[in-house]
C-alpha cells in the first residue's frame, strides 16, 4: 500500500469522491453530501488530502482534513475537520481507514491544530465504530448538516506533537 499526498482535484480523488457520493446517495436516499468543498481547502498548511493505492497502483481509499476556525457553523478555533474518508468496498477490512485516520491526525497535529472534528451520519455505523474506537467522542453539532437529525458529530483533542510522542513512548515501555 502507498499513501500519497494529492490534490482534492486529482482525477483519482475525483473518481473516489464520485464513488463515495454514490454511496451517500444510496444510504440516505439523497443527492449525496452537499458540503461545499474546494481543492484549495486541503492544501498545506491548511489541510491535507491523501489517496491510498494498492500494490497494483489502483486507488482504493482517501481522506483529508481542512482547517476550521470559530464561525457561525459551530466550529472552534484550532479545529481540523476530517472530510471524505472513504475505502472502496473491495478493499475494506484491511485497516486502511485507520492508517489514513492516523496520518491525518499526525499531519493536523504537526500543523498546530488542537482538535480533530468530523461529521458522519447514523446510516454509516461502520464509520461511527471506527471513530469511537479511535478516541472520538460525540460533540456539539457543527457544519453543513448541524441541523440534520441523521447527522452525528465527533471530536478528539490533538495533543501537541511532543506530548503525543511522550504518550507513545509510555505505551511502548509497558
Amino acid at each position: 500500500m502507498n499513501i500519497l499526498r494529492a490534490s482534492f482535484g486529482h482525477p483519482h480523488a475525483v473518481a473516489l469522491n464520485d464513488r463515495v457520493q454514490g454511496e451517500y446517495a444510496e444510504r440516505y436516499q439523497s443527492e449525496g453530501d452537499a458540503t461545499p468543498l474546494d481543492p484549495h481547502m486541503f492544501e498545506p498548511p491548511n489541510g491535507l488530502y491523501l489517496i491510498v493505492y494498492d500494490e497494483l497502483g489502483v486507488p482504493v481509499a482517501t481522506g483529508g482534513w481542512r482547517v476550521q476556525e470559530e464561525n457561525d457553523e459551530g466550529y472552534s478555533d484550532g479545529d481540523a475537520e476530517i472530510k471524505r474518508m472513504y475505502v472502496v468496498p473491495e478493499a475494506r477490512g484491511r485497516g486502511l481507514s485507520r492508517l489514513v485516520l492516523a496520518a491525518l491526525e499526525d499531519d493536523a497535529r504537526a500543523a498546530g491544530r488542537s482538535r480533530m472534528v468530523l461529521e458522519t451520519g447514523i446510516r454509516q455505523p461502520e464509520a461511527i465504530a471506527l471513530y469511537t474506537s479511535s478516541g472520538y467522542r460525540p460533540c456539539a453539532k457543527f457544519g453543513h448538516y448541524r441541523d440534520d437529525e441523521l447527522s452525528r458529530c465527533f471530536a478528539k483533542p490533538l495533543a501537541p506533537a511532543d506530548a503525543a510522542a511522550t504518550v507513545l513512548e509510555a505505551e511502548a515501555a509497558r
